[in-house]
């Protein structure tokens, strides 16, 4: 019993030791053991004193291999030495997984090695891949700065629970055997290359039977067929790349990355070239920023060759039609989505919707035809338009008009001299790339844009000739060695820095980009061109030809860019230090600032029209008013009523004419008198200068804003039948009210006739020519007619002092009676001029004795309250021109009320729209607003927008390399 307790008691001891001695920080060594299990496994062995190693492995390295699946261990038993006879079966059993331990930890230190050293020859085997850091997001080379992994580390568990989860090492070791074997067999293109050089090492004999032109043709074949397969795999990988591209930048346009976005480096230079095709064509520094010019023959395929580079179908197309009217600035960027869009517009068209390729080609060509000005068939004004997609060339690309030979029906006579002039101005820019497009198809001798081109870049150091067309060409060509001419430039006399040939489709307009692609490199593939070595696998695709293209432009950038920065340095110091001097003490504004300057004093001056007085408009408007009707009422209504026997006639005549005249004229006249007034006080704070601060530079435009604000503006329709009844009811009064009011009709009425005598003794004198003392002072003398005047109107001033109340009207006795008195002192007159004289002479009588009657109508207040019963004295006249005066007053009343309620602000409204019109017309703003002053500010402006651009762009440039 005893012995049994003992064996128990060891047990249950093992069995906590075991467990405490699994972990990788070491097992207890032996001497520490409770003395039962010591005594117990060391008994025949009292010398033998075995210490266990401490082993410290970790399984942190090996983390990410934890997933693999496990097996059970199976463990050979191990004797160590003399076993007693005893079956103490517990204690065995423990030492055994005492053991077990060790085995399992070595062999995982062993594994680990193995592994480490087929990871490293893995490492070694796998391309550099740091110059394709950009594909991956900044934020995993940033991730350590958002994920603790100091914490995330103390979370893991420890080694003791790692320890358990040991996997399959055996399996581990052979996969990375596999892996191994598969990246030591080499990628396919270097499985193709080591197929060529077994093929050749085992054909060395047989190369040796055949000729040599077979071995030629035979190296050739595996050659192309070598091109070709890695034509192909470098496609794919392209095609990946864009894949991976695209979802990068799909997930940085969502917002996921949360990174700060910043304008591409293409649309950054696009910027730079929108403000530099801004200036205007008096603009001393010329612009010799890269640009790759498209130039070619009409339907050469410019468009086509520039559509497959943009991978979408995005311009106007015709039959044998001029469709390209005016130069378009197409600007290639990289995006997450196909899209196209306008400088100066926000709408975007997705470039995979047909729909939006039909509404961008629709806009394009109306955009042309806008810019054509009447009389002209092409215009030099250039559409700009930006491309976003993924895998798209950064470039900047210019669509011209193709070259034509004749100017056909339909066309302006100067549209061919136009072509080439829009062609040179952008070619002779010295840093300009252009891409020379040649139908393959058509003769080389009828060629007009490569002496055009040869011209411009005589040495072909910036020219890029491509060969459109070439699978009809190669149709129809009887001799294949024409192309190869073609394309080494020995057919034509220009020279080109690279020459490409490429297929733009079948010639149907409804063909995608993709099915052209595949057409185009199945032409290529099967073409005896690359057969027979005319062309090199890099010369053939638009692909290639827009790989190239961007190279190209982007080199020329790089070497140009600060020398242009540096020349608008030199310009913007020159404009201003001549701006200091000229005008030290005035801000530079440019056109659109003064603009602004010039609205906003407008509109003051306009709001100041709501300030002026009622009693300055009212004094205005009757004085006008008067000034306007005086005539109407002195000579078709005062004087006919004057010439009646008695008062009733006179007031019946007065108040019939005054009818027919409010129905008729005056509510008309008295609302073009309060329009003019409007006008003129409008014109009077918009004209009348501001002291020191008067800008005589807004003179110009404040007057057109004037015009064209009262051309625009219109009075109230319905003002007239208002003011009609208004003015009717006031002229049927005849009620004054006071000796104040009689007075001042009395003076109104010696105004008038005053003012009307005295014309009447202007038209005297200029009819009988100067007085006696005139005569005498100033050496006048009268001419015969003046003579005759003077006799006749002697004779019939006789005839009224014999007859102060003669009527209006000479009789026709009369007439010959005055005629034969003037014969008879040698004086011969006719009828018509007796009458003429006669009208004057009696006008001056009459107003003369008018006023006589006004004098003493002063005390006549009394009788008129008595309606002049039991008095000689009558003073109708008064009455009227009292009934004259009062409409008047209400009149001029009525339209200021008209005038500040509704329309001061309607014109202030016309105003606004004039001002926002002249606004958005940039040649209207060029016309008005002139003058030195304001392009030098302009040219100093848009200097200073260049080089910022300029300098932004550069400093991206520098940190892109």
């Amino acid at each position: 019993m005893w012995r049994l307790r003992r064996a128990a008691v060891a047990c249950e001891v093992c069995q906590s030791l075991v467990k405490h001695s699994s972990g990788t920080k070491g097992s207890l060594p032996l001497q520490k053991l409770h003395l039962v299990s010591r005594s117990i496994s060391h008994s025949h062995c009292p010398t033998l004193k075995l210490q266990r190693p401490q082993v410290k492995t970790s399984f942190q390295q090996f983390s990410s291999l934890t997933n693999l699946p496990l097996r059970k261990l199976k463990l050979s038993p191990v004797k160590y030495g003399y076993q007693p006879r005893r079956n103490f079966w517990p204690a065995r059993l423990a030492a055994r997984l005492l053991r077990l331990r060790y085995l399992i930890l070595g062999s995982a230190v062993g594994g680990g090695y193995t592994a480490k050293k087929t990871f490293d020859q893995w490492r070694d085997m796998i391309p550099d891949l740091s110059d394709y850091k950009w594909i991956i997001p900044d934020i995993v080379w940033e991730i350590d700065e958002y994920i603790d992994f100091e914490k995330i580390q103390k979370a893991l568990p420890n080694s003791e629970d790692l320890a358990k989860l040991a996997p399959d090492l055996d399996k581990i070791v052979e996969s990375l055997s596999l892996l191994k074997d598969f990246f030591t067999t080499g990628s396919p293109g270097e499985t193709a290359f080591r197929a060529t050089d077994h093929g050749s090492e085992s054909g060395d004999k047989h190369y040796r039977k055949v000729s040599d032109k077979e071995k030629i043709d035979q190296l050739q074949e595996e050659l192309l067929h070598t091109q070709l397969k890695y034509q192909r795999i470098l496609e794919r990988l392209e095609k990946e790349n864009k894949e991976l591209r695209k979802l990068v930048l799909q997930k940085d346009d969502k917002g996921i990355h949360h990174r700060k976005l910043k304008k591409s480096l293409i649309d950054m230079y696009s910027e730079v070239l929108d403000v530099l095709s801004d200036y205007d064509a008096s603009y001393n520094t010329q612009d010799h920023l890269p640009r790759v010019v498209v130039v070619g023959d009409q339907s050469a395929g410019k468009t086509s060759v520039l559509e497959m580079i943009a991978q979408a179908r995005i311009f106007p197309r015709g039959s044998g039609e001029m469709m390209t009217r005016s130069p378009v600035k197409v600007t290639l960027s990289e995006g997450p989505h196909h899209v196209a869009l306008f400088k100066d517009s926000s709408r975007e068209f997705d470039l995979t919707k047909e729909e939006d390729l039909a509404a961008l080609r629709h806009e394009i060509e109306l955009r042309m035809r806008k810019n054509v000005k009447e009389g002209c068939t092409v215009s030099p004004e250039t559409i700009s338009l930006n491309v976003k997609g993924p895998g798209l060339q950064r470039m900047v690309l210019v669509d011209l008009p193709g070259v034509i030979n004749t100017v056909t029906s339909g066309m302006a006579p100067d549209t061919k001299e136009t072509i080439f002039s829009i062609s040179k101005a952008y070619m002779q820019n010295p840093n300009a790339i252009i891409l020379c497009i040649q139908d393959g198809s058509v003769d080389a001798e009828r060629s007009i844009v490569t002496d055009l081109v040869s011209q411009m870049d005589p040495h072909g150091r910036r020219t890029i000739f491509v060969l459109t067309k070439v699978d009809l060409a190669e149709k129809n060509v009887a001799s294949p060695n024409r192309i190869q001419q073609i394309i080494e430039g020995k057919l034509f006399p220009m020279k080109a820095l690279g020459y490409f040939a490429v297929v733009t489709g079948k010639g149907n307009s409804s063909e995608s980009i993709e099915a052209i692609r595949e057409y185009e490199e199945e032409f290529f593939q099967n073409s005896k061109l690359l057969k027979t070595s005319m062309l090199k696998a890099h010369q053939v695709t638009t692909r290639n030809l827009s790989l190239a293209v961007s190279d190209c432009f982007w080199k020329m950038v790089r070497e140009s860019v600060e020398q242009q920065a540096d020349s608008f340095k030199a310009t913007r110091f020159n404009l201003e230090t001549e701006w200091k001097n000229n005008y030290p003490r005035l801000r530079e504004l440019d056109r659109n600032e003064l603009f602004e300057k010039a609205k906003n004093e407008i509109l003051d001056e306009v709001i100041s029209l709501s300030q002026v007085t009622p009693k300055h408009w009212e004094e205005i408007l009757q004085q006008t008013l008067w000034e306007r009707v005086s005539t109407h009422v002195i000579e078709n209504i005062y004087l006919p009523a004057a010439q009646t026997m008695n008062s009733g006639t006179f007031n019946t005549t007065v108040d019939i004419k005054l009818k027919q005249w409010t129905d008729k004229q005056l509510p008309n006249k008295a609302v073009e008198v309060a329009w003019e007034t409007l006008q003129e006080e409008f014109s009077r704070f918009m004209t009348e200068p501001k002291g020191k601060e008067h800008d005589d530079i807004f003179d110009k435009l404040k007057e057109a804003v004037k015009e064209e604000s009262i051309k625009r503006h219109k009075w109230n329709d319905f003002a007239e039948d208002s003011l009609r009844v208004i003015q009717h009811n006031a002229l049927e009064d005849r009620s004054i009210s006071d000796k104040q009011q009689w007075d001042a009709a009395i003076y109104f009425m010696e105004e008038a006739l005053q003012a009307r005598l005295k014309d009447t003794e202007n038209a005297i004198e200029n009819m009988i020519g100067p007085d006696w003392k005139k005569r005498w002072m100033h050496w006048k003398n009268r001419t015969q007619e003046q003579c005759v005047h003077n006799e006749t109107k002697n004779e019939l001033e006789k005839m009224l002092k014999c007859n102060e109340e003669h009527p209006a009207y000479l009789a026709s006795d009369e007439i010959t009676t005055v005629r034969k008195n003037l014969e008879s002192r040698g004086v011969d007159v006719d009828p018509g001029l007796i009458k003429d004289t006669w009208h004057q002479v009696y006008r001056r009588h009459f107003l003369k004795t008018a006023l006589h009657h006004c004098n003493l109508c002063r005390r006549g207040f009394y009788y008129y309250q008595r309606h002049f019963i039991d008095s000689e004295l009558e003073c109708n006249d008064v009455i009227l021109f009292w009934r004259i005066q009062r409409m008047l007053a209400i009149t001029a009343n009525t339209l200021r009320q008209q005038l500040t309620n509704t329309e001061v602000r309607r014109l202030e409204k016309n105003v606004k729209e004039v001002l926002e019109d002249f606004a958005e017309d940039a040649d209207k703003k060029v016309k008005l607003l002139t003058g030195k002053r304001v392009q030098l500010a302009e040219d100093l402006k848009k200097v200073r927008e260049i080089q910022e651009k300029l300098d932004a762009f550069i400093e991206a440039l520098h940190q892109e390399k």
